[in-house]
């Protein structure tokens, strides 16, 4: 074997990357300096994404943007990158001035500063994050992961038990129920059942090992994990414990389910199981041999069991692998691989969480809901078409 000098293996690197292909495709010549001949910049006091990587949000109104789930790696969002939901835009709301009232069936009326917050033990939780009315409807061929259900997220959050609080107050017998009261100029309100907050209900005034950012509730909010986003009010500023709902606007003449036998489902709050395929999605081009089918999975429920996908439209279906860790009320990352050879297909993904239920088909969904129903709480199977050339487009189905 011939020995090769330490300049011929360097020169033989550069040729080798100067050609290399990507996609099948020849990459682009780069037209920065070479890294090795001059030292990098200084560090800074905040740090920044590459400038080659380039994630958004899609703003959808002026109520809202979306998360990029296409350009997203495992199961935590970055906090800019976090969707963000508010009927009347986001408040700036003073740190120091901020207090909770915690009143009605209580023994003890108290107010609570940020400061007496973070006095009580903390704790973190892991979960996703979801509108009630996460799918577009609308959604043609040319619709990413980000426009088709860019209304979840995922964040570690931080904050004190409301349990926690409810016991400083000393809950009255009889309280089964307390609402959450906002202050931003909508005054969002939801009545939510109290055992949710001796369960895992959370105050949270941290996310993802900072301060929640402003659009998600600073300087607290209250954090549901599983349930819908409208009742995790954020800007949190009033607890008022009570012996049945409070019928809130946001409870009546929104955020109820019509049924297909012309009935109504109200405090329908649990999130349902889903799946999401992120790669391969439009308005990505593979080329034929093997690739890694993924996306994401969840349920209000509690963990998600299995993921299955189908590369034939349906017709087969082949469990997915898990990637740790599988938490509940979380987002799950699911992988499959897959050879394509080059036949126009449809790939699809369900999910199934450990209660054993099954995400739905849309068929089978609107026979349970109703043709005429609204965006709330709809989960149905979604697929995505890779045609002869490679291109994925989203897979359209009609509602009626």
């Amino acid at each position: 074997m011939n020995r090769m000098s330490r300049r011929t293996v360097l020169a033989t690197v550069a040729g080798a990357m100067a050609s290399r292909k990507i996609g099948g495709a020849q990459a682009p010549e780069s037209t920065l300096v070479d890294p090795t001949k001059k030292p990098g910049r200084p560090s800074r006091a905040l740090g920044e994404r590459s400038p080659f990587e380039k994630p958004q949000r899609v703003p959808r109104g002026a109520s809202g943007a979306w998360t990029p789930h296409q350009d997203l790696m495992g199961t935590i969002t970055p906090a800019d990158l976090h969707f963000e939901r508010h009927h009347a835009g986001v408040p700036d709301i003073d740190p120091h001035t901020y207090s909770l009232l915690i009143h009605g069936m209580v023994e003890r009326p108290m107010v609570f500063t940020l400061a007496d917050l973070k006095r009580f033990p903390a704790v973190s939780r892991i979960c996703f994050l979801e509108c009630s009315g996460n799918l577009d409807r609308t959604a043609g061929p040319n619709t990413t992961p980000q426009r088709l259900a860019g209304q979840t997220s995922q964040s570690e959050w931080t904050g004190v038990p409301l349990a926690t609080l409810l016991r400083e107050v000393g809950v009255r017998p009889g309280a089964t129920w307390f609402l959450a009261e906002g202050q931003d100029a909508a005054v969002l309100a939801r009545s939510i059942p109290i055992d949710k907050a001796y369960d895992d209900a959370l105050i949270a005034y941290g996310q993802n090992g900072e301060a929640v950012r402003p659009e998600q509730g600073y300087p607290a909010r209250l954090l549901l994990p599983g349930w819908e986003g409208n009742t995790n009010v954020k800007w949190l500023r009033r607890i008022e414990l009570s012996d049945r709902p409070f019928m809130t606007r946001e409870e009546t003449s929104k955020y109820t389910d019509p049924l297909a036998n012309g009935t109504s489902r109200m405090f329908s709050l649990v999130m349902d199981a889903r799946s999401l395929i992120t790669y391969p999605t439009y308005p990505v081009t593979i080329p034929r041999g093997w690739l890694e089918i993924s996306g994401i999975a969840w349920s209000g429920y509690g963990k998600i069991s299995r993921v299955d996908v189908s590369t034939d439209e349906g017709r087969t279906w082949t469990p997915a692998r898990l990637q740790e860790p599988i938490l509940p009320k979380a987002h799950t990352r699911f992988r499959h691989l897959w050879n394509w050879t080059g036949a126009e297909t449809v790939i699809l993904s369900r999910a199934v969480d450990e209660t054993g239920y099954v995400q739905p088909t849309r068929a089978d969904l609107l026979t349970f809901r109703g043709p005429s129903s609204t965006t709330y709480h709809m989960n149905p199977i979604t697929g995505w078409r890779v045609r002869l050339d490679g291109t994925v487009v989203y897979r359209e189905e009609a509602w009626g």
